[in-house]
């Protein structure tokens, strides 16, 4: 009977042992385990999507006019970031261990060339925004005349390991669409307003023709922009700019919808040097860029004003910046006057007016209605409220943005 239960204590003591020696090996496993899939995420493993800040919209006059200068205007949403922002498709990737090396490929589209691109992420364990380059075809580019759906094919590796490819279809706007603004995680708006200067052409071809036309007329015998003697001689050059595009016989034509439809970017249509003279057809915008070019021509600096729903161009009458005349450009086509000034019955008045008096008495009329406006809406242009412009095409703006050529 003792013997028994001696035996039955040895035993129990055995698998208690059995048990605990189980145990305590199963936990270790288990922490193990564990442990490696702890460090292999924190070193090793890691993934990459394609971002982008525009909404999956690709605008080429904003790639084209900042494409020959250190201009940032569409900034990166992260600060982290490596690579040229201006590429304008970037990953986000996580950097597992310091120093990573991370090899990224785009595949060929129509609008760009396969490239490859390399970089060391200095940060461990960190989420970076990389902009590989991005060998862009410019002249598909500025070509571009609707929008355009394309699918972007990037692979990617780190350290040697392939993380796999990733598709994202971008929408190729129209060269017509500059880029008004967007907005950055969800709340943060960015005015771009400035890519309105990439359709003030002042090296189009043609201008030396329409110049030649002005001096036809006799206005002027040459243009010396603000080496003319006084404020009168300049406006008298702006005049012989007027004059010569009312003789192009410009239509007013209200074209500044786009197809494009988001709550993250915002953009119009806008007639570009080429388009406004083909067509013969300017709306506000069109106007005012394309009036806007000529004066460039002529080394006068002119001003794009954008109020909300319109714009307008001025100029200055002095190399000082001293004082300032403004045109509403909309007036250079066939247009009723008494719309712009219902009280004085200014058609009435026009018949047996010739060409030239007719054009100078919208000209002058123009100058009137727009510095009335300008005045009306000078103190929200000065505060930069939301839709206010005050644009001078300048040498200082002219290092930042560039004419897309067309």
């Amino acid at each position: 009977m003792y013997i028994r239960i001696y035996r039955l204590n040895i035993l129990s003591m055995m698998h208690s042992k059995t048990y605990k020696w189980g145990l305590f090996i199963f936990l270790m496993l288990v922490l193990g385990i564990g442990i490696f899939v702890w460090f292999n995420t924190k070193h090793f493993y890691t993934n990459f999507e394609i971002k982008d800040e525009l909404g999956g919209n690709i605008f080429p006059s904003s790639i084209l006019s900042v494409a020959t200068t250190d201009t940032q205007v569409i900034m990166p949403s992260d600060s982290v970031y490596v690579g040229n922002p201006k590429s304008g498709i970037p990953i986000s990737i996580r950097s597992g261990k310091a120093f990573s090396r991370v090899r990224i490929e785009i595949a060929e589209t129509r609008f760009f060339a396969r490239s490859v691109s390399e970089f060391v992420l200095e940060k461990e364990n960190t989420e970076y925004l990389i902009y590989p380059d991005v060998i862009w075809n410019y002249d598909a580019l500025r070509n571009n005349s609707q929008a355009e759906p394309i699918s972007v094919v990037i692979t990617a590796e780190l350290n040697g390991k392939p993380l796999g490819q990733r598709v994202r279809t971008y929408s190729v706007r129209s060269i017509n669409e500059c880029l008004l603004g967007y907005v950055s995680n969800g709340t943060k708006y960015h005015d771009t307003g400035i890519f309105f200067a990439a359709y003030v052409n002042e090296d189009h071809p043609m201008i030396d023709q329409i110049l030649r036309e002005a001096l036809n007329t006799r206005i002027v015998t040459r243009f010396l922009g603000y080496q003319a003697r006084t404020p009168e001689d300049v406006d008298k050059q702006v005049y012989a700019l007027w004059n010569v595009l009312q003789r192009r016989n410009f239509q007013y034509s209200s074209v500044a919808n786009t197809s494009l439809s988001s709550n993250v970017v915002f953009s119009q249509r806008i007639r570009t040097f080429d388009d406004a003279l083909n067509s013969s057809q300017i709306n506000c915008v069109d106007g005012s860029v394309l009036f806007a070019s000529l004066l460039r021509a002529i080394n006068m600096e002119p001003i794009l004003v954008r109020i909300p729903g319109h714009m307008f161009v001025g100029y200055y009458t002095n190399s000082k910046r001293s004082n300032m005349n403004f045109l509403e450009t909309t007036m250079i086509g066939d247009v009723n006057l008494d719309d712009f000034f219902p009280d004085e019955q200014l058609d009435s008045t026009m018949v047996g007016k010739s060409k030239n008096q007719m054009s100078r008495i919208t000209f002058e009329k123009s100058k009137e209605y727009a510095n009335k406006k300008y005045e009306e809406v000078k103190e929200n242009v000065k505060a930069e409220k939301p839709n206010y412009m005050f644009l001078v095409i300048s040498k200082d703006v002219r290092r930042k943005i560039q004419p897309i050529g067309k």
